[in-house]
């Protein structure tokens, strides 16, 4: 077996464990558990509606087929530099449920190694191929940009660090969109990665709608500004040269 067949292959099992190997271990996860902090989080304003999280099974049905459009392309220059990040990205994420379940800080700290691993992923995926590669990389990034400063929130109001929840959930937001706009600007011909952010944000303005209106508004305008680059990126590219 060569080199570039054996990567490949360690792509198409990681992906496979990731989908199926972390939600076996943790079948019961709705997220942390409210009284794991100090400041017990029972309904963070940071976090998404519970709907939101849907997106997963899209995100491990298209990981795994790109993994296996990938074995097939073991030998494809363009595909190698893409595999190492995601890679490691998925065995880092592989145990990230249970691990969330028994120590958030950690696993805050493995979601944002998961994002920059995700991140180095996207901005190195195939320019060809671009929906069997580099969109459900893009997909798995955008949502990570908002999965990871969610979780910083919970962290930051769960042991009460200068701001309360409401304060957290404002900070994670902006923090959120910067990365998410820096994203979009290293791939801008990748416009499921702005959509992956804005997909989380819109659950936030559901679920903070009537309750915290200015974290909804902010997560709102964050959302419609990146579903405007989602959706340009998606005219340009269908745009006759």
């Amino acid at each position: 077996m060569t080199k570039t067949r054996l990567i490949a292959l360690l792509h198409l099992l990681a992906a496979l464990a990731f989908a199926i190997a972390g939600p076996l271990l943790a079948p019961d996860f709705r997220g942390y558990d409210p009284n794991a902090f100090p400041i017990p989080q029972g309904d963070a304003p940071v976090g998404p509606a519970g709907y939101a999280f849907s997106i997963w099974g899209v995100i491990y049905l298209w990981l795994i087929v790109s993994a296996a459009v990938g074995l097939k392309r073991h030998d494809a220059p363009d595909w190698a530099p893409m595999r190492p990040p995601l890679i490691l990205a998925l065995v880092i994420g592989t145990p990230w449920l249970t691990i969330a379940t028994m120590n958030p800080v950690i696993a805050t700290g493995m979601i944002f190694l998961m994002l920059g691993c995700a991140m180095l992923a996207m901005v190195r995926a195939p320019v060809l191929d671009p929906w069997l590669a580099r969109a459900p990389t893009a997909l798995f990034a955008g949502w990570l940009t908002a999965a990871s400063f969610a979780s910083l929130g919970y962290i930051g109001a769960g042991y009460g660090v200068v701001f309360n929840d409401v304060g957290w959930a404002y900070l994670c937001l902006i923090g959120a969109l910067i990365v998410a706009i820096y994203g979009t600007r290293l791939r801008p011909d990748a416009p499921l990665y702005p959509f992956g952010t804005a997909w989380a944000l819109i659950a936030i303005v559901v679920k903070n709608w009537g309750s915290e209106w200015g974290v909804a508004a902010l997560a709102g305008l964050g959302a419609v500004l990146l579903l405007f680059l989602s959706f340009k990126t998606l005219k340009r590219q269908n745009t006759p040269a």
